[in-house]
């Protein structure tokens, strides 16, 4: 028997290798005559059917309908397994050339659920290692598969993928209009928000607020709030509240941002994903820095917490690394700079000299901790790799902030000069 071969004809040979008539393998559940019309493929078994015929002919269900071998489908397994920890821990490339060796393995086109999951992974794998063109078209070829009206849910995650990966290609316009687009299909229909479609619409708010439209993200969020309040979830009420308190936070209502941060984590205790709630945590700590200076303490408590926690769940370098960088600036605002210089270090350790935001946000960070120090020759020669780091980068928020952040601290080392065209690349990174 082999995959080739139709189900009835697998449950035949099946049979005859154990030596039984069809009236042996159907009684007392079934009849011989209907054995009969399955073997000859003009009936199609319930699932419910092809697991009792299983039991009596001795095999798993799976092999019955995929015609593929236990031993093979433990090696998938394996495999997959491996593959899924590899991109859970942060090895994104491990996980992606795991996730390859699977997709070219033929037996896995037999086993729908299994390679669902496998091109899933890699697309997911394909992102996280920078691949972000390759991962669109995983995530298109996905899309192309689902129907929006009976696998809404996982519809809906393979365009918030698609809308992330776009924002993060810097193409915030193809971002909204991906998230746009899905957002208003789902909605259409009556009844209440499933905690996917709050997801989306948080998706679609951060863009928003990336490119500057905070009308838009205050009405959307207004929205969010109200169907996850009233679907009580857990998981939609943590993905709407943080919403506002971003909306807030960009209105410079610290006070509003902070409430809904805090209502956010309150919900923390009924939510099983660890690395969600060491994300939330992160950046609640990172708001209370602006919006509470007077609990700096409290906010660096919360991020060595997040710390430990994406340190336990294998986190990838530039989470932990985040979460390093705003320890830095937490130690600064208790009064510790050697501490923040340290942590600086650590995080900078992780990403290397990659333009990326994170290791200006790392230098930056550093910079100003040495500053407090006294050792003003290395704080300049640090603030002239952020510069070199932060031209490396394209325009986004986060540029603009880092450039912002970058001329503030020039104006105690640095030149006139200097600190101007770093208001100006601020200006021209926020699209002013």
């Amino acid at each position: 028997m082999d995959s080739h071969q139709s189900l009835g004809q697998r449950i035949r040979w099946a049979r005859m290798r154990k030596g039984l008539s069809q009236a042996q393998l159907a009684l007392p559940e079934l009849s011989d005559s209907y054995v009969s019309l399955i073997e000859s493929g003009k009936r199609t078994p319930t699932p419910e059917v092809v697991r009792l015929l299983a039991r009596k002919l001795g095999c798993s269900a799976s092999y019955l309908s995929s015609g593929i071998d236990e031993a093979t489908q433990d090696r998938l397994q394996t495999t997959l397994d491996e593959a899924e920890s590899a991109l859970r821990g942060g090895r994104a490339a491990e996980a992606r050339d795991r996730f390859a060796e699977l997709l070219a393995d033929p037996a896995l086109t037999s086993l729908p659920e299994p390679a669902r999951r496998a091109h899933w992974g890699h697309a997911l794998a394909l992102e996280a290692a920078g691949a972000i063109e390759e991962a669109l078209r995983e995530f298109a070829a996905l899309g192309s598969t689902l129907s929006p009206e009976y696998d809404t849910d996982e519809w809906i995650r393979v365009n918030v993928a698609a809308a992330r990966c776009h924002r993060d290609n810097g193409n915030l316009a193809e971002s909204a209009a991906v998230a746009e687009r899905a957002f208003a299909r789902v909605t259409a229909k009556q009844g209440p928000w499933s905690d996917e479609t709050v997801k989306l619409g948080a998706t679609l708010v951060g863009v928003y607020l990336e490119r500057g439209d905070l009308v838009s993200a205050r009405q959307l969020t207004e929205r969010l709030v109200e169907h996850a309040e009233a679907t009580g979830s857990p998981v939609a009420r943590i993905a709407a509240y943080w919403e506002a308190a971003l909306v807030a936070q960009h209105k410079a209502d610290f006070g509003a941002a902070v409430t809904y941060g805090e209502r956010a984590l309150a919900l923390l205790g009924e939510v099983a994903d660890l690395r969600d709630a060491s994300r939330l945590r992160g950046e609640y700590a990172t708001l209370m820095l602006l919006a509470r200076p007077q609990d700096a303490r409290r906010a660096r408590d919360e991020l060595e917490r997040a710390l430990h926690e994406r340190t336990a769940t294998g986190a990838a370098d530039v989470d932990i690394a985040w979460c390093l960088t705003e320890l830095s600036r937490a130690e600064l605002a208790v009064g510790e700079p050697q501490r923040a210089a340290d942590r600086a270090h650590e995080a900078l350790e992780l990403l290397g000299d990659e333009p990326r935001p994170a290791t200006a946000g790392a230098l930056i960070a550093l910079a100003e901790a040495t500053l407090r120090l006294g050792r003003t020759e290395e704080a300049t020669a640090t603030l002239d790799r952020a510069m070199t780091c932060l031209r490396g980068i394209g325009p986004s928020r986060e540029a603009a902030q880092g450039w912002f952040r970058l001329a503030e601290l020039l104006s105690d080392a640095g030149s006139p000069q200097q600190r101007a065209d770093a208001y100006r690349q601020a200006l021209a990174c926020a699209g002013l």
